[in-house]
């Protein structure tokens, strides 16, 4: 049967981590669904755990990204090698709440091309974030909601279901970081496309050094705040 969800998980070298990852998924989850496990090269510490819980649950699907390096390519392949209609990006690192997952993927279901898991609409919260990056994705995140009327409060934010058949129609560009997540909600807005949101609690992980390269991703960012505010897309240059 094909599941309800497909739940991409980017790793890079969590090694035994990622079974408190995927325990508190496991746990959580109550659709049918997969965990797509994808790590960017076969000698990621992340791949011999993940093969090994994927003896006992085969929910769990360790994959290889051939797409290129980077959590932009690795979420990227977890989406095009995704079977259910409705995909569910997360962090390995214990950050995003896995009981909403169930939540995110209703909301796509019942419309919404993506949904957002929200720390800065009301609710919401971001607990232990680096002041300045935490400062950056509040300022994009609530301008983008007021000015361009994307639909969400936290367009930065990775933590999103997504409607595949939009991720499909309207294409993926971004190459490195976490900018996919923006790409896409500037690109709904561009659509006239719905977006939802709920709010969430973000935790800072607790284990392991983050990836997120704040100066580097920067103009990447930049290129997609500016593009939500862009005129209409129609539905045929969309396609």
């Amino acid at each position: 049967m094909t599941p309800r969800v497909s739940v991409v998980i980017p790793v890079y070298n969590e090694g035994d981590g990622i079974i408190t990852c995927l325990d508190r998924l496991v746990d959580a989850v109550t659709l049918s669904c997969e965990f797509l496990v994808v790590y960017d090269s076969l000698d990621d510490t992340t791949r011999p755990y993940a093969e090994k819980y994927a003896l006992d649950d085969a929910r769990v699907v360790p994959t290889l990204n051939t797409l290129g390096r980077g959590p932009a390519f690795a979420i990227r392949a977890g989406i095009e090698q995704a079977t259910a209609p409705v995909v569910v990006v997360t962090m390995a690192d214990g950050s995003d709440d896995a009981t909403q997952v169930d939540e995110l993927t209703r909301l796509v279901e019942r419309g919404v091309v993506i949904a957002a898991a929200s720390r800065y609409m009301p609710g919401g919260a971001q607990i232990g974030a680096p002041w300045l990056k935490s400062r950056f994705s509040r300022w994009a995140g609530l301008t983008l909601y007021w000015f361009a009327r994307v639909g969400t409060h936290d367009a930065t934010s990775s933590f999103k279901a997504y409607d595949r058949a939009f991720v499909h129609a309207a294409g993926i560009e971004s190459d490195a970081g976490f900018e996919l997540a923006i790409e896409l909600v500037a690109k709904a807005r561009r659509r006239r496309l719905p977006v939802g949101e709920l709010p969430t609690i973000w935790l800072e992980r607790t284990q392991g050094a983050s990836n997120f390269k704040m100066w580097k991703w920067l103009p990447r960012y930049f290129h997609w705040y500016f593009h939500a505010f862009g005129p209409r897309v129609v539905a045929e240059e969309s396609s």
